[in-house]
């Protein structure tokens, strides 16, 4: 367990539920894919609605709260281009879709849990760095604390994998923050970040992540993942969706 300073960084659902003691503002990144696609919605004037997995009752849900679910990557190549799934370039070209339901193991599960516990969830990665570190600058100088969650991948057994595109996309956050009253943990995110961003479109694509999406046909995910301060919008969690804050 960390000592409770003001800026806090772990990993993964277990991580988060270590840090919510006392915390105000839970940021999570899932860099490939969940808040990407996430950033990639919001920022377009889509309503989000996280879901843990797409399991029997996720369409179930979906139907209830008028929303399209969202399927993944190879299941929307056999639905057709117009089918809304977890790929942020996709996501990016949708049309005619006011609110979906994303579900995801990593990132979907954690702002979820996080979002139990009565902090404030925003959902964050590359694109969108800038804007959440704008939006929580402010609120450390007012007292209140910040936990960010590297959601990290699964292994076969359901474990957690660090996946090092959530180190990098944390640290990015964290990077733009006053980490006087950081943890050993944080600084250590935001020092991986400073070291990869000069090369950071070549790290992401050449990293296990990037590698396995690159190999199955979806190079361009890794691309708009790894575009860095290009959209402004902050994605916060209230009442179960993910509506847009601006700076």
């Amino acid at each position: 367990m960390q000592f409770r300073p003001r800026v806090r960084f772990d990993w993964g659902p277990t991580g988060a539920a270590d840090l919510a003691e006392g915390l105000d503002l839970a940021v999570v990144v899932d860099v490939l894919s969940f808040t990407t696609t996430l950033t990639v919605a919001v920022q377009r004037g889509i309503t989000v609605l996280p879901y843990p997995w797409r399991d029997d009752g996720a369409a179930a849900y979906a139907a209830e709260r008028d929303a399209v679910l969202a399927v993944g990557r190879f299941e929307a190549r056999e639905g057709g281009p117009a089918t809304v799934s977890l790929s942020p370039a996709a996501m990016a070209q949708a049309h005619g879709v006011n609110r979906v339901v994303l579900p995801s193991p990593n990132g979907s599960s954690i702002c979820s849990a996080l979002a139990e516990t009565g902090a404030t969830v925003v959902g964050a990665c590359l694109r969108n760095r800038a804007a959440v570190a704008r939006w929580l600058a402010p609120r450390l100088s007012q007292g209140q604390t910040v936990a960010v969650v590297a959601a990290g991948e699964r292994w076969p057994d359901g474990s957690l994998r660090p996946a090092v595109e959530d180190l990098w996309g944390a640290g990015a956050i964290l990077s733009a923050l006053d980490l006087g009253d950081a943890s050993p943990e944080a600084r250590m995110a935001a020092a991986a970040f400073r070291a990869v961003e000069p090369h950071r479109a070549a790290e992401l694509a050449a990293c296990a992540s990037g590698r396995e999406l690159v190999t199955a046909g979806f190079a361009e995910d890794v691309e708009v993942a790894g575009e860095l301060d290009v959209a402004d919008v902050v994605p916060v969690l209230d009442g179960g969706e993910f509506r847009p804050v601006t700076n």
